[in-house]
């Protein structure tokens, strides 16, 4: 039987590397290193911190406290350690394996550094952000987190001992993430030994892409992409597979339902319309998402 395979729209590469605050050193994928726009919604923003070491400090590097309202924060570690806190007396911390999902909702300040211990020792930091878009039913929701530990995740041994399928979100072969999401989304990480293969398939409507984080791989059984590329799929019917050309390829797979509806975003606030963002920012200046002094 002949394998149809889900087309592949392009292979895209980030932005030039630049720095966030001072302790992530971030290339962006989208929106400002790819306008795609619709054609990845419900995800808005990705920041690929690649390995980068970071030497010892006797300070936090990171980002001060800073507002948020309308969406998600999805922050993903490889290696290294990162603290927040928010002004809703939220804490907590992440390292090699672990996620959090921040729904920011209806608004709050949070601020984002590296742990302390790791800080001090220093060493090297990979990580990735996304952004993601809430329906607007959903968009003042109280803000939550969901603390996702390595010890939680869904996991799929792949066959001839190929390697692992790490599920966040969504399912990959009827094992499921332990991520609650607002809309449909799925997001899975495959760690490859060399020559393993993964496979699957999403529905047509979702928008899909991946990024190849480390090692490359031949996509579809046709087209081979290396690390750093970002591979956005057509939205059809049809399989999509990986298969590691190299030892320890790791690939993060993200798809999801769009959200057809109007979306307007302006610096650290994404809502429905221009109105609805001058809103946020009345309500941060006159302190009704908190105060900094946290």
């Amino acid at each position: 039987m002949t394998t149809t395979y889900r087309p592949i729209d392009s292979v895209r590469s980030g932005a030039p590397f630049h720095m966030v605050g001072d302790g992530f050193r971030v290339s962006n994928y989208f929106p400002s290193g790819n306008e795609l726009g619709e054609r990845i919604s419900p995800f808005i923003l990705l920041d690929y911190n690649a390995p980068y070491h970071f030497p010892p400090s006797d300070s936090a590097r990171g980002v001060g406290a800073h507002p948020h309202r309308g969406f998600e924060t999805v922050s993903i570690a490889y290696e290294g350690y990162v603290e927040h806190h928010d002004n809703h007396g939220n804490h907590g911390i992440i390292g090699p394996g672990d996620v959090q999902w921040m729904t920011a909702g209806s608004g709050l300040l949070h601020k984002e550094y590296h742990e302390r211990e790791f800080a001090k020792r220093g060493g090297v930091f990979h990580f990735i952000q996304l952004w993601v878009n809430l329906p607007r039913e959903h968009k003042m929701h109280p803000p939550r987190y969901q603390e996702l530990l390595k010890a939680n995740m869904g996991r799929v041994a792949l066959p001839n001992d190929g390697g692992e399928v790490r599920i966040i979100a969504g399912e990959y072969e009827g094992t499921r993430g332990p991520a609650e999401t607002f809309s449909p989304i799925t997001l899975f990480d495959i760690a490859f030994k060399s020559g393993g293969i993964a496979g699957f398939e999403l529905p047509a409507g979702y928008n899909t892409g991946a990024i190849i984080l480390r090692g490359s791989a031949k996509v579809n059984g046709e087209r081979e992409v290396g690390e750093g590329a970002f591979v956005l799929f057509d939205n059809a019917e049809g399989r999509i597979t990986f298969e590691a050309l190299s030892d320890d390829t790791l690939v993060l797979v993200l798809g999801g339902e769009p959200i057809d509806e109007p979306m307007f975003q302006y610096g650290p606030f994404v809502m429905n319309t221009r109105e609805e963002v001058i809103q946020a920012y009345a309500d941060f200046q006159a302190g009704k998402m908190g105060n900094a002094d946290f």
